[in-house]
């Protein structure tokens, strides 16, 4: 990893985002942990991480008011150019269209795909400029099949994986990287109050994912050995999607 070993992680207080936050420190690199309110949590994780003998910036804004990630982000930017992204801040409002109100709609697709769009930009041009970064959207399995009752989530989702793909042809030829990965259904929060008795028949490994496993996918994807992979979709779903 030469030169700045950085990697800012959007929504990493808990779940899958604080996983990679920790898995990625144990590879050695230093953490900018975004998250939005929770103090707390974002305190342990960004602990945990010292506590691995690495740096951690704790930076709480939301990925989807630009003035409040400009505050945060510019002053860094201006002494190092962090050498990857992962933009995992994400938020569900579901119900079915016929009965979504449009600030769900508009929330949901805020902080996933306008999110994306704000931070990806801001952050692109130190890494055109450097030569060098990976770019990693965590988007999820509703945003490649579309799921009945989350038409914002999917929209959002699916539009993360559209937007990367884009970004990854044109960023390529100066050896940044961009990916995705693609998690089902994992072991957090957001899918506490799911009918997971019913949902884990259509997964093959009959089982709900580890964020510790998405996290491994991250890792991987922003390592030496995924140099020639670019602009894909690495899913961590059990064959939930196949």
């Amino acid at each position: 990893m030469a030169g700045s070993s950085s990697i800012l992680i959007t929504g990493a207080s808990k779940g899958i985002g604080a996983a990679v936050a920790l898995r990625l420190a144990q590879s050695g690199y230093d953490i900018w942990l975004n998250y939005r309110s929770d103090h707390e949590a974002a305190g342990q994780v960004a602990r945990q991480i010292e506590d691995l003998g690495r740096k951690c910036i704790v930076l709480p804004f939301d990925v989807a008011d630009e003035e409040a990630m400009t505050g945060a982000l510019v002053p860094l930017l201006a002494a190092e150019t962090p050498y990857g992204l992962v933009h995992n801040a994400g938020i569900a409002r579901d119900s079915l269209l016929a009965m979504m109100r449009r600030e769900d709609w508009e929330l949901v697709l805020n902080v996933h795909l306008t999110g994306f769009f704000l931070v990806s930009k801001l952050l692109i041009k130190p890494m055109i400029s450097a030569r060098r970064g990976r770019i990693v959207a965590i988007a999820s399995t509703s945003g490649e099949t579309g799921q009945a009752g989350q038409f914002n989530y999917s929209a959002a989702k699916g539009g993360m994986i559209a937007g990367a793909k884009s970004l990854a042809r044109e960023v390529a030829k100066r050896n940044i990287l961009v990916n995705v990965v693609s998690p089902g259904l994992i072991e957090t929060e957001m899918i506490e109050k799911l009918p997971l008795d019913k949902m884990l028949a259509a997964v093959p490994l009959g089982r709900v994912g580890k964020p510790s496993e998405v996290a491994a996918a991250v890792n991987f994807l922003m390592s030496d050995e995924a140099s020639y992979i670019t602009g894909q979709v690495i899913s961590v779903n059990g064959g939930l999607y196949i």
